[in-house]
């Protein structure tokens, strides 16, 4: 990687930026803004960089070497921006969650169909084994997309498994670390652990990922030069098959209870129906013009970041 100048930097904080406001919302994927912007395979080589060769160059050669092995700029300018972000978005997300789902939602559904179009496009050679990745893919995360999450679970041991689990999925372009979250039980424990400043809970789950992030990125490089095709035709997959999580109308289904709090709060289960079923207001006009405005931001990411070359 050749040296980049100091607005290059502020640009991968950019990215940044983009990704954590992506993995704060269930069903968009970090990896996705990663995959689109250019950083995606600049972001899987340097973290598989950081190994025992890399402990051997620090103790041999000196914390200079060292940081350029690993590529610690990137990480620093890169991880800043999301930490930024998912700082300062947590609870604009969790104020639009619960007073504006529809609309949310449908801008999020706007960004998942302009990366399906923009990462299957990368796709070279459609064959057999590429076209059934894609149907699994896209079967495997419907079905995910139908299991209602399960009860929070807020032992600081399960905290640090949903982070190891989570980061993988935030990692992988078209899967949702957050929708992840979601399905473990996790979600709005960490979401209220930023919003509140909680160092203690931030910290295990911070330690998870950082356990997960070194072991999959790992397995991913190996995917990613053996099994190309197969694996973005997986992937797009599994972007296809979240958009039934994102469906922005959804009704209460009060027979299904999903966990009971102790301030008397109920979470029931939550089914998609088409808009004429909606009860309330179903925000119809304004939700295609936020879904448009969702794909339209998603294109225009894509046509006018530059991309690096690692």
């Amino acid at each position: 990687m050749g040296e980049r100048s100091l607005l290059q930097w502020m640009l991968i904080s950019v990215r940044g930026v983009a990704m954590g406001a992506a993995d704060v919302v269930p069903g968009v994927s970090g990896g996705t803004i990663a995959f689109i912007t250019g950083i995606y395979q600049e972001l899987i080589e340097s973290l598989n960089n950081i190994n025992l060769k890399a402990l051997k160059i620090l103790f041999k050669e000196g914390v200079k070497p060292f940081w350029k092995h690993i590529n610690g700029t990137f990480f620093v300018f890169l991880f800043g921006g999301i930490i930024i972000s998912l700082v300062t978005l947590a609870k604009g997300v969790s104020y639009l969650l619960e007073n504006e789902p529809v609309m949310l939602w449908s801008f999020f559904f706007g960004l998942i169909v302009a990366s399906v179009w923009l990462i299957g496009k990368t796709i070279q050679k459609w064959s057999a084994g590429v076209i059934a990745a894609l149907v699994i893919g896209t079967g495997v995360a419907f079905y995910i997309s139908t299991i209602q999450a399960v009860a929070n679970v807020e032992a600081n041991w399960y905290i640090l498994l949903s982070g190891a689990i989570a980061i993988c999925a935030m990692i992988l372009p078209g899967i949702s670390g957050s929708f992840i979250l979601v399905l473990l039980g996790s979600y709005k424990i960490v979401i209220d652990a930023i919003k509140d400043r909680d160092v203690m809970v931030m910290g295990i789950f911070a330690v998870g990922c950082v356990i997960g992030l070194m072991t999959f990125s790992r397995v991913l490089k190996i995917l990613f030069a053996k099994y190309k095709e197969v694996t973005i035709a997986l992937l797009t997959g599994f972007m296809i098959g979240s958009l039934y999580k994102v469906w922005p109308w959804k009704n209460v289904d009060t027979d299904i209870v999903l966990a009971k709090h102790s301030d008397g709060k109920i979470d029931y289960a939550m089914n998609n129906v088409l808009p004429g079923d909606f009860v309330g207001n179903d925000q119809l006009m304004y939700a295609i013009l936020c879904a448009v405005g969702g794909l339209l931001l998603i294109v225009i990411l894509e046509r006018f970041s530059p991309k690096e070359k690692s």
